[in-house]
């Protein structure tokens, strides 16, 4: 049975004014606040104000289901979910539930907890080629674990990542590879190499270039762009061959494109893989699963030098170690991954419906995975652009939808989808007479800026 929330079948009541003046004065005014305190604002890039128009909520205060609520009360379908994190909705209250009755009983203690042991199992079970798992904190924190453990593994020095993937890790290795680089000396930056995804003749061209030297090569299954000629498969042959870890960064893929993550959808054999975001519906959890022999280079049974893999104080807190245990039954129990595809194939014939009805579907669509959908706004010459991307947001704001993408949840239910294919019609008239007049007369404010830029 799916435990839906009843927020899903509420009505949304946001129409944000079209005319002069502050619709989100609590908003605007915690936020000067936030910047006197924090760098940015917030502690998420991606949530930061520069990602948002002008007239955009500033804080949500609180979510039930697909729905959130602002902090001058206005209500939004919500859709990315704390950046794909929040799968089966927010307040879920199997997890919730099992979260709270787990916190009874203590969060962390001087050893572990058996739970550790309990959710190793479960997360194991889904995931048929990892052998061992090790929890932490975030997604970073086991990228960058992978790729030590790499490095130790190998003995060599050189990590191979994938061009067209946009995030692996806040941690050197990658940042030194994105306009941010400020900071990441250069004998860093010299050890990580790039690849192009669908191109195999890139990856050659890498071991080629450096024998002997790359410890791992790490991307993502798909993002925008399925696999052609068997991409993967001989990927994961290359780096066999090379002596190089093949890597998979599953936080997008994991729990949304297959139960037993991409790497099972796609038939591949990772040597390690990495899982976070829905995996724990919220609460902060991630995963490093892999070969025995390669993870065991991080525990106490065999003779080798001493790799420091992960070691975290909250890594295994025993209520996000209950969340993940119950959100792993939710979906096994409810096939909470079909329901993703369904929704998110409703919603994507939809708006491709609405835009071919505005004259626009040669300026604005939506690419990816049903479960993981990401729209493109492009100008009048048909470029990419950040100024038609912030007025498809605003739009989309005032029609009572946030959604920096459309990444659908298992709380959305098909009323939510068709609520925004209309605010998505909407905005798309507006996106039209854009195109017609010029965007400048519709925006209001400054437009976005991408996350990785050199300067602010």
């Amino acid at each position: 049975m799916m435990t839906h929330s009843p927020a899903a079948t509420q009505g949304v009541n946001p129409t944000l004014p079209e005319s002069a003046g502050e619709p989100f004065p609590r908003s605007q005014a915690l936020r000067e606040l936030a910047h006197s305190l924090i760098p940015g604002g917030c502690h998420t890039y991606a949530k930061g104000d520069d990602q948002y128009p002008d007239v955009a909520p500033g804080f949500v205060a609180r979510g039930e289901g697909c729905h959130v609520w602002d902090l001058d009360g206005h209500e939004y379908i919500e859709y990315g979910m704390g950046l794909r994190s929040v799968t089966l909705g927010h307040g879920y209250r199997p997890v919730v539930d099992a979260a709270y009755r787990a916190m009874l009983n203590g969060m962390n203690f001087t050893r572990p907890s058996p739970l550790e042991v309990e959710c190793a199992e479960a997360l194991l079970d889904l995931i048929p080629h990892a052998e061992m798992v090790k929890f932490a904190k975030n997604g970073s924190d086991v990228t960058t674990a992978a790729v030590k453990l790499a490095r130790a593994f190998t003995g060599r020095d050189i990590v191979a990542i994938c061009a067209e993937h946009p995030f692996f890790s806040i941690d050197d290795w990658f940042i030194a590879t994105t306009p941010m680089a400020a900071g990441i000396p250069q004998a860093i930056r010299e050890l990580t190499v790039r690849f192009h995804y669908n191109d195999l003749t890139s990856v050659q061209t890498l071991f080629d270039r450096y024998p002997g030297r790359i410890a791992c090569l790490i991307m993502e299954a798909a993002t925008t762009e399925e696999p052609t000629h068997d991409f993967l498969r001989r990927v994961q042959e290359l780096c066999a061959a090379h002596g190089a870890l093949f890597i998979l960064d599953e936080m997008i893929t994991g729990f949304r494109f297959h139960l037993g993550g991409a790497q099972q959808l796609y038939g591949l054999t990772p040597d390690l893989s990495t899982f976070g975001k829905a995996m724990a519906n919220g609460f902060a959890l991630a995963a490093l699963g892999g070969r025995r022999d390669v993870m065991e280079c991080g525990g106490l049974r065999h003779a080798g030098e001493r790799v420091f893999l992960l070691s975290t104080t909250h890594g295994a807190e025993t209520s996000a170690m209950a969340a993940a245990l119950a959100t792993m039954q939710v979906y096994r129990d409810e096939g909470v991954v079909d329901f993703l595809y369904r929704q998110g194939t409703r919603l994507r014939a939809g708006v491709r419906a609405v835009a071919d009805a505005a004259g626009v579907a040669d300026y604005f669509g939506l690419m990816g995975n049903p479960t993981n959908l990401l729209y493109v706004t492009l100008d009048r010459d048909g470029k990419p652009s950040q100024q038609f991307r912030t007025l498809l947001l605003q739009e989309l704001i005032r029609g009572g939808v946030l959604a920096p993408s459309f990444v659908v949840s298992y709380a959305h239910q098909d009323q939510d989808i068709d609520r925004t294919v209309d605010a998505v019609a909407d905005a798309l008239a507006v996106y039209r007479r854009a195109l017609d007049h010029g965007v400048e007369r519709y925006l209001v404010g400054r437009p976005v800026k991408p996350v990785f830029r050199r300067f602010t």
